[in-house]
């Protein structure tokens, strides 16, 4: 039987072995102001939205007669319903109809909504099962387009996209043309840890931008239009080669560890679709892992939502709120089983880690701060099976 994602990623804690790297940028990684402010429950997740946008800046310039894409966090397949929500480690529906009105109160001319789920389908339903009301979210404002982008979707061909400095693990990935429809990218994601990765954050918010049908364990070998199996086998343990539609990755020979790959993949996806706007939701979530397929997760109530404009800035930011130092490595929490993502993207440019750069304007972090622990200790579902 294959194995599933879970299975695969329980597996693999292989140290990573030394390979050749990206050259780190030569210029200092630039930085930005990240706006914390105090949110205690969903009711007032609009008017604090709205004071951390004024905070940073604003957001007219962004959104104003564009397309704008949002790119949700609704972790896990239907196999891991139902929603659980005692446990708020998804998405909250609230925080999207409340980005989408404030978007459309900025003069946002259309919004896109992204996430890749199964099935591979482009039935409204099947977000309403996620807790969104999409008919209200329809009637805020503004035009909104609902893009499932596990495979090819409302589109006729991917689009392939070059990683900047030639990639980590692959030159290019071909995602959903949903990521180059619009003219502003936002990753609205979850204050939580990861598994692997681990934080779950603006930027690992983007792994999942790679459809399963060119990257699921079912992709064969030209790819297929209808995927029921997530990326485990050819991201993450890499034991698949993507189809020969795709770009082959780079070094074959590196470690078939997903600690090593999850992290390298997520920079990569951060360099070929670049963030614009990242929204971390810290009101309700979870510490422990990202989703209750792993054993010990708990619901955690930071009450606070971290906004900004550069992803590395913000997740800095929200790593420290979480009470963890950002330029850690792996083996320190809470990068037990993975390399530290951000630091992976600071290397090559992106943003800095350095919180002795980044302005935090609104709530000093330390008033913020909330201990989320070691990370992600609780065992798989292999693991407890074992």
């Amino acid at each position: 039987m294959p194995l599933s994602r879970r299975d695969l990623l329980a597996a693999g804690t292989t140290a990573a072995l030394a390979l050749p790297e990206i050259a780190r940028s030569a210029a200092p990684a630039p930085a930005s102001s990240v706006s914390i402010v105090r949110c205690r429950d969903y009711s007032s997740f609009r008017d604090q939205l709205s004071t951390a946008f004024d905070q940073i800046g604003g957001i007219n310039k962004l959104v104003r007669g564009k397309t704008v894409a949002i790119k949700l966090n609704l972790t896990g397949n239907p196999a891991h319903f139902p929603l659980t929500p005692e446990l708020p480690y998804r998405t909250n529906g609230e925080t999207v109809a409340n980005v989408v009105y404030l978007f459309a109160k900025a003069g946002a001319r259309r919004v896109r909504l992204i996430e890749s789920f199964f099935p591979a389908e482009q039935d409204p339903a099947l977000w309403a099962r996620y807790g969104l009301d999409v008919n209200a979210i329809n009637n805020l404002g503004t035009q909104v387009v609902w893009e499932n982008v596990q495979n090819l979707g409302n589109y006729k061909e991917y689009v392939r996209l070059k990683v900047p400095w030639g990639g980590y693990m692959y030159p290019a990935y071909h995602i959903n043309k949903a990521y180059t429809e619009c003219d502003t990218y936002v990753s609205l994601a979850k204050l939580k840890n990861h598994w692997i990765a681990g934080v779950t954050l603006s930027m690992k918010n983007n792994f999942g931008n790679t459809p399963c049908s060119l990257y699921g364990s079912d992709c064969g070998t030209h790819g297929n239009e209808n995927p029921t199996k997530e990326r485990g086998d050819v991201l993450h343990a890499g034991t698949t080669p993507a189809p020969v539609v795709v770009d082959a990755e780079l070094h074959p020979n590196s470690p078939r560890d997903p600690g090593y790959r999850v992290p390298r993949i997520t920079a990569d996806q951060v360099g070929i679709r670049p963030i614009d706007l990242a929204i971390i939701d810290g009101v309700e979530t979870v510490r422990g892992g990202e989703g209750p397929w792993l054993k010990g997760l708990e619901k955690m109530t930071p009450g606070v939502i971290i906004v900004g404009r550069n992803p590395v800035c913000t997740d800095a930011v929200s790593m420290a709120v979480m009470s963890y130092d950002p330029q850690t490595d792996r083996g320190s929490g809470p990068f037990i089983r993975g390399n530290n993502t951000l630091k992976l993207a600071e290397a090559v440019g992106i943003g800095t880690t350095d919180l002795k750069r980044i302005e935090v304007v609104g709530l000093p972090i330390e008033k913020a701060k909330i201990d989320f622990g070691p990370g992600a200790v609780g065992k798989t579902m292999r693991e407890l099976k074992a």
